[in-house]
C-alpha cells in the first residue's frame, strides 16, 4: 500500500486483495483493488474551484401532476441553497431545447448571498411546456462549464420522460462528446421515463443514478446530491494499470459502491500503461476489479502481474502521478490448497457483478414476456443477495418476486408489480455491499 496527499486536497491510498497463487499452467489473476481518499480541507475548500450546472426538465408533462414542476423548483432552490460561498453555478430548462434560467449571458454566477436568492426567483418562473430532447441540456452544460477556470466541473439532471426529440445516436454522440468534460448526476421522476436512458447518462459521465420515484422526495435527494458535490476535491482521477511484457488485461470494472464497466473506457498512458476514468473524489472509498491473462510459467515462479497507481489530469493538459500505488502478483505452486482458495473480496464482487447481471436479465425477460426465464433469472438474483448480505436489494427483489425459498433461489414471479417498484429494482441493481470485514 502506497499513500500520497495532494497538497490541499485528500491523502489517497491503494489496497489490494487478491489470491495470488496459481497451479501449474494457470493465467488468470483476479484482484480487488481498494482506493481510498482521506482527510481533505475543510468545508470551505473546494469552493472556488468548483462549478455546478442543474438542469430542470420543463417538458409538458412536468405539468401532470402540477405538484411536479413545484417540487422540481422546490429542489432545485434547496441545491441552490446548499452551495458554497465561491462555487460557479447555472440553471438550465430544457425541454426540446435548452434555455439558460441563471444568470445568462452564456456564464455562470458565483455563489454567495446575493446570487443564491436571484436564482431562486428565477426559479419562481420556470413553467412546464415542450418536448425533450437530453443531448441539447447537457452541450448547454458542457459549454457554461468549460469557460469556468476550475478543476471540479459537475452537472445534476433531473427527467421525468423519455428523450422523445432526439434520436439515441444524437443523445449517444453528446455524451461521447461530454465525457471527460464534467461528470453528471442523474435523476428521474416519476416513472414515465426510461431507465436505460438514466443510467446511461450517469455511466457515461461517471456520476450515480437513481429513481424518485414521489417527487415530493426531490428536495431531500437535490440537496443530498449537491452536499456530495460539494464534498469533491480532486478532479479527474484515473487508475493507471501497467502490466509487463505478454500480459493482456481482460477486465477492469467498479464493484463498489456500485458496479461500473470501464475496461472499454482505457486511454493509453505509455508503453504498456493504460488509465481507466474515475471522475472526481472526496473523502470517499471505491473498489475495482482488474482481471488480467499472464503468461504460463513453471511451479516456483512468480512475476508482477500489474501495477495500479493514481494520476489525475491538470489544467494544462498535463498529468500528475498521485503517488498512491499497488502491486498485483502472480505465484505458481503445486499446493492445490493455496492455488484453488478463491480470496474473500475476489469471491464477493464476482457474486455482485454476477447480481446485478442477473436482475437485468431477469426484467428484460419479463419484459418480453418469457416467464421461466424471467423467474430463473430473479430467483438466482435472490440467492445472490442472500448470500452476499445484500439486504437492499434482497427487499428490493420481494417487491417483484415472491421468495418461497431465498437459499435455493425458488421464486414465482408475482402477478402484479407496481411500474415504480419495477423502475426502483431496475434502476439501482448495480448498487452493491462491501464485504463484511
Amino acid at each position: 500500500m502506497a499513500n500520497f496527499a495532494k497538497p490541499g486536497g485528500p491523502q489517497f491510498s491503494v489496497d489490494v486483495y487478491q489470491n495470488e497463487y496459481l497451479p501449474e499452467g494457470g493465467r488468470e489473476v483476479n484482484a480487488i483493488v481498494t482506493v481510498t481518499a482521506r482527510g481533505g480541507t475543510a468545508p470551505a475548500g473546494p469552493g472556488a474551484s468548483a462549478a455546478v450546472v442543474l438542469m430542470v426538465d420543463c417538458s409538458g408533462s412536468m405539468d401532470y401532476p402540477p405538484t411536479k414542476m413545484r417540487n422540481a423548483r422546490d429542489a432545485t432552490a434547496a441545491a441552490v441553497d446548499t452551495l458554497r460561498d465561491g462555487v460557479h453555478f447555472g440553471i438550465v430548462d430544457g425541454t426540446h431545447v435548452a434555455r439558460e434560467v441563471y444568470p445568462g449571458g452564456g456564464r455562470l454566477a458565483v455563489a454567495d448571498s446575493t446570487t443564491r436568492a436571484q436564482a431562486k426567483q428565477a426559479l419562481r418562473r420556470l413553467g412546464a411546456g415542450g418536448g425533450t430532447a437530453i443531448g441539447t441540456w447537457l452541450r448547454l452544460a458542457d459549454r457554461l462549464l468549460a469557460g469556468t477556470d476550475v478543476s471540479i466541473r459537475h452537472g445534476i439532471l433531473l427527467t421525468d420522460g423519455r428523450n422523445e426529440h432526439e434520436s439515441a445516436a444524437e443523445l449517444k454522440d453528446t455524451l461521447d462528446a461530454c465525457a471527460g468534460r464534467f461528470t453528471c448526476d442523474a435523476r428521474g421522476v416519476g416513472t414515465d421515463w426510461e431507465v436505460k436512458e438514466v443510467t446511461g447518462i450517469a455511466s457515461a459521465l461517471l456520476g450515480t443514478a437513481d429513481i424518485v420515484a414521489d417527487p415530493a422526495r426531490l428536495t431531500e435527494d437535490f440537496t443530498r446530491i449537491m452536499e456530495s458535490t460539494m464534498g469533491k476535491e480532486v478532479a479527474d482521477v484515473a487508475l493507471r494499470v501497467w502490466t509487463p511484457v505478454g500480459t493482456r488485461i481482460k477486465f477492469v470494472k467498479q464493484v463498489a459502491p456500485s458496479v461500473a464497466e470501464l475496461t472499454d473506457r482505457r486511454s493509453e498512458a505509455g508503453p504498456r500503461a493504460g488509465d481507466y476514468p474515475t471522475g472526481s473524489w472526496g473523502e470517499e472509498s471505491r473498489d475495482y476489479h482488474l482481471c488480467v491473462e499472464v503468461p504460463a510459467a513453471g511451479l516456483g515462479q512468480e512475476m508482477l502481474a500489474a501495477r495500479v497507481s493514481l494520476v489525475t489530469a491538470q489544467p494544462d493538459g498535463s498529468v500528475q502521478n498521485l503517488g498512491a500505488q499497488g502491486l498485483v502478483r502472480a505465484v505458481w505452486t503445486d499446493d492445490m490448497a493455496a492455488s484453488t482458495s478463491l480470496n474473500a473480496q475476489v469471491a464477493h464482487y464476482t457474486g455482485q457483478a454476477e447480481l446485478a447481471q442477473a436482475i437485468k436479465e431477469g426484467l428484460d425477460l419479463r419484459k418480453a414476456g418469457d416467464m421461466d426465464g424471467a423467474t430463473a433469472k430473479l430467483g438466482r438474483a435472490v440467492q445472490l443477495a442472500g448470500v452476499s448480505g445484500n439486504a437492499d436489494t434482497a427487499k428490493l427483489l420481494a417487491k417483484v418476486v415472491d421468495v418461497v425459498d431465498a437459499p435455493t433461489g425458488t421464486v414465482r414471479l408475482k402477478a402484479k408489480v407496481a411500474e415504480a417498484d419495477e423502475m426502483t429494482l431496475e434502476t439501482r441493481s448495480t448498487k452493491t455491499v462491501r464485504v463484511k470485514k
